[in-house]
């Protein structure tokens, strides 16, 4: 058996440990009609990550999670859909929410980074806190290119730089309003000692070497969105507050496409 990168392991334990902690949230998405994006639930007819009409659309997520997205893909028409998890214990929950809203997925437990998929399998790519943040940029953006058909498209959402560089490096809540580390030279963020909610291992890019993976990789930036809080939002979200977000994107959202 092929070693896993560590990051991957490390990540694979994290969220089989923490699996059912997400089931609640997952089956309210899966709810869901219309979906809603990010941190702060930000109505899709304001940011959206997925194209309106996706009939016959061949759809992958990469790091699905409970795969609420990879539900919605399939009700938009996307066929087939395909969705990539490091976590069996998360898929577990993926699989059960499928077959109980009648919504047929094939579900992998794997690596995004390294997809078992022939080039130009799929018409469109997504993820939204998946693949986006947990696997390497400099692995998964090559590998999501490889599996996109020319004039295939990717979307994701993450976390926004300015987010990271505001977060105290010993891992202690919330994030300030001071610079706290470098903004040159992100890539590799490890929480496990984090001394508040530890967790695992993700990954951050300044913006201009996103631009520049992008450009090297093949492919062209469609649209850019920064995430802000909804003015009538009060409470917190995971590491950030909502007075923060309201003033500082703690959110992106990148949406390219293959050059054909």
């Amino acid at each position: 058996m092929t070693k896993l990168p560590e990051h991957v392991a490390v990540n694979r334990g994290y969220w089989d440990g923490v699996a059912d902690e997400w089931v609640a949230s997952g089956e309210r998405s899966w709810g869901r009609n219309d979906p809603t994006w990010g941190i702060w639930g930000v109505p899709d007819s304001e940011v959206t990550l997925l194209l309106a009409d996706m009939t016959g659309m061949r759809a992958i997520e990469l790091g699905c999670g409970t795969g609420y997205v990879s539900g919605w893909m399939a009700r938009r028409g996307a066929t087939p859909v395909t969705g990539v998890d490091n976590s069996e214990r998360q898929l577990a929950t993926a699989a059960r929410l499928a077959a109980q809203h009648g919504v047929d997925l094939e579900l992998i437990h794997g690596n995004a980074e390294r997809v078992d998929k022939p080039d130009g399998s799929y018409d469109f790519a997504v993820s939204e806190y998946g693949a986006s943040i947990w696997a390497d940029p400099y692995k998964w953006i090559p590998e999501a290119h490889r599996l996109l058909a020319p004039g295939g498209e990717l979307s994701f959402l993450g976390s926004h730089p300015l987010a990271i560089v505001c977060s105290p490096v010993d891992g202690s809540l919330p994030i300030t309003r001071t610079l706290e580390r470098p903004y040159f030279g992100l890539h590799t963020l490890d929480w496990r000692d984090a001394v508040d909610e530890p967790g695992g291992i993700e990954f951050a890019l300044p913006i201009s070497e996103w631009v520049q993976l992008f450009h090297r990789t093949g492919f062209d930036i469609v649209d850019y969105v920064e995430v802000r809080a909804p003015a009538d939002a009060t409470d917190d979200r995971f590491t950030v507050s909502a007075a923060w977000a309201r003033e500082f994107p703690s959110e992106q959202i990148w949406r390219l496409r293959k050059r054909a």
